[in-house]
């Protein structure tokens, strides 16, 4: 069974993504990578193509029609990911807000007993780079609101570079998941904690792009906001959706 795979969504990211693919595939651990990109019309994909004849057993590829959001890249990249033997699934940003060489950390949590280890930026403190005081606070205003709502017992339910169990993913009814934005790191997570899985944070430094454009806007934002509470009565009223 071939051990972790990388899944890294694009939109748009011609800027970063040889360099990220290179950083990876770099470390002293042979991951693979998945890049689901939703045709991006700077030539993401084909700079993907190019690279995989350099790593033709370790790259792959899924060029999706159109932009069709952070969460169904990620469920799309889970479905192609549990089709093959990979037993430890990753989520990771194409644009080096996650440090590459962190996916051994969350890695080793784990082998070491998590089933979702969690990439936190406030889990010491606020460890986030480059970043205004505005957009500081409301990403540590929406997790501590997040965790209010839902009771999970994590510093950044809003993270987005996370390594999963397969089983973790088998548990979960993939095609359940309603959020396709911000709020989709967030009910993975409290999904996984209702199925009692272990949730681990492990703290890194998280750094603002340089290159390239975020993709947050205020739609995103506020799905998360009004998103988590319709979540958690979910959960109560209608057990099964989340069983």
């Amino acid at each position: 069974m071939e051990s972790g795979l990388v899944i890294i969504p694009t939109f748009n990211e011609i800027e970063n993504i040889e360099a990220i693919i290179n950083t990876v595939f770099d470390l002293k651990k042979d991951f693979h990578i998945l890049v689901v990109d939703d045709n991006s019309p700077d030539g993401t994909a084909q700079n993907v193509r190019q690279l995989q004849q350099q790593y033709p057993e370790r790259l792959f590829l899924e060029v999706r029609t159109q932009k069709s959001g952070l969460g169904t890249a990620y469920i799309h990249g889970f479905k192609w990911a549990l089709d093959r033997e990979y037993e430890y699934i990753f989520e990771m940003d194409a644009d080096f807000s996650h440090k590459p060489s962190d996916l051994l950390r969350l890695h080793r949590a784990c082998l070491n007993g998590a089933d979702v280890a969690i990439g936190s930026r406030y889990k010491k403190g606020v460890n986030v780079v480059n970043w205004p005081l505005s957009r500081i606070l409301l990403s540590y205003g929406a997790s501590f609101y997040v965790r209010l709502i839902t009771g999970m017992p994590v510093h950044d339910p809003t993270a987005g570079f996370v390594c999963y169990r397969r089983s973790v993913l088998e548990t979960i009814d993939l095609d359940a998941v309603r959020f396709i934005g911000y709020a989709f790191q967030i009910e993975m997570k409290f999904r996984a904690y209702l199925k009692k899985f272990k949730l681990e944070e492990v703290s890194i430094i998280f750094t603002d792009r340089i290159n390239g454009k975020s993709k947050m806007n205020t739609k995103i934002i506020w799905e998360a906001v009004f998103g988590v509470i319709a979540m958690k009565f979910r959960s109560i009223f209608f057990k099964k959706s989340f069983g």
